[in-house]
């Protein structure tokens, strides 16, 4: 989810340019002292509605909607103005930019709008209730950016990818539509999966690939497969556990159903995850590390298809070593971990000991019921003097009514 997201902005970026100066470290001796100067630049503050305090520039939307997400799943009503606010991200014709410094301003063709941001928020109001006006406007907005191969890119008229395509199929189905009937020149966004899931002979059969590569070859991704998975069966981000099945086998039978195409994505994930309980990372020139983002998306994706059981190694790997990652990511981790709890039935507040959802309340605007309970407690402790000065008051009185009472019973003395 957020693993998935930064990739697919890291691939929008390429496309449009660098939509940003590029930031070096600097590891001198003396960098410290440069920002503690007085002549050193401020750091950015970001809206207090906004969940995180990282740049919000590319993910700011989409944090803010898994993080709405995954509280709406274990009862938590968002705080009003952090719904305001991703409202206020939306355009006028219904897409939404990751983040809109300045609300107020109409956007313009310099406004970055995206499918991703767009169906994550999509799922996010439909879930919350209340926003059908926005959510269907934002529906319209993804229709109208569909290609003609059926699927979407990151960007409007992007090449098709899995990871774009799958979560807008999820805003459809929130939104009540139903994905195979949403054709572009008669084609679904299931057919754009179709072709980019690779076949089961071969190496990585049954993965999905994020796009074709340069030469038209599908490369084999775990991220991509985890949201092919989801895609295929017509699911969100959200969801419960499916009905439990045996594990099925990789099988091409021709252009494969959508159907068929999740479950042998599935049949990738498991084999991938069997060694160690966790997808890998790889990066050239780097030492592969656990990829805990898209471990938590393979969770999510083998527990929709068939059940908590066919994600229970991958699941409890996450309970006992995802603490320090969520705690470095932020909202949305801790929103990913929360989702693959939910769909695997295991409890969120109790997830390897850690209470995720407290953690991910902490990283924003404090929940109704949190913000209600402050103010109540407030309310019944307003005075300077204190609960115990009225105990206290209270007693002295009844210990001179008990005085005043017992006078009365002896009457007056002979």
């Amino acid at each position: 989810m957020y693993v998935r997201h930064s990739a697919a902005v890291l691939a929008a970026a390429v496309v449009i340019g660098a939509a940003a100066p590029a930031i070096a470290a600097d590891s001198s001796p003396s960098a410290s002292a440069a920002d503690s100067s007085p002549s050193a630049p401020a750091k950015p503050t970001y809206p207090a509605e906004l969940y995180g305090t990282t740049d919000p520039t590319y993910d700011g939307v989409w944090r803010q909607s898994l993080a709405m997400l995954a509280q709406d799943t274990v009862g938590v009503k968002p705080a009003p103005k952090a719904v305001d606010w991703l409202l206020t991200q939306q355009c006028a014709d219904g897409g939404f930019a990751p983040y809109r410094a300045d609300a107020g301003a109409d956007c313009d063709a310099k406004t970055l709008v995206d499918t991703n941001n767009t169906a994550a928020a999509v799922q996010a109001l439909v879930a919350l209730g209340g926003h059908d006006a926005a959510s269907s406007k934002a529906v319209t907005w993804l229709k109208s950016v569909q290609n003609k191969d059926g699927g979407w890119g990151y960007m409007p008229g992007g090449a098709s990818d899995t990871n774009s395509t799958s979560v807008v199929i999820g805003a459809l189905a929130a939104a009540g539509e139903k994905p195979a009937d949403v054709r572009k020149d008669g084609q679904s966004a299931y057919d754009a999966l179709n072709k980019l899931a690779l076949p089961c002979k071969g190496d990585d059969g049954g993965a999905f690939a994020f796009q074709p590569d340069k030469k038209g070859k599908l490369l084999a991704n775990a991220d991509a497969t985890a949201a092919g998975v989801l895609g295929s069966l017509g699911k969100g981000l959200v969801v419960s556990p499916g009905k439990e099945t045996p594990a099925a086998d990789c099988t091409d039978g021709g252009y494969p159903s959508s159907q068929q195409a999740a479950v042998n994505g599935a049949a990738h994930l498991t084999e991938a995850l069997a060694k160690d309980g966790h997808l890998t990372s790889t990066l050239p020139g780097a030492e592969d590390q656990p990829d805990y983002g898209n471990t938590a998306d393979a969770v999510v994706a083998l527990a929709a298809l068939s059940g908590a059981d066919a994600a229970e190694k991958p699941l409890r790997w996450l309970e006992q070593n995802s603490a320090k990652w969520a705690k470095q990511s932020g909202p949305a981790a801790y929103a990913q971990l929360i989702l693959a709890a939910h769909a695997t039935g295991a409890d969120p507040r109790d997830f390897g000991g850690a209470d995720l959802v407290k953690q991910l309340n902490a990283t924003g605007p404090a929940p109704q019921a949190a913000a209600k309970a402050t103010n109540e407690e407030k309310t019944k402790d307003d005075s300077p003097f204190g609960v115990w000065w009225y105990v206290g008051i209270f007693l002295v009185v009844g210990i001179g009514i008990g005085f005043l009472l017992s006078g009365r019973k002896k009457g007056p003395q002979a």
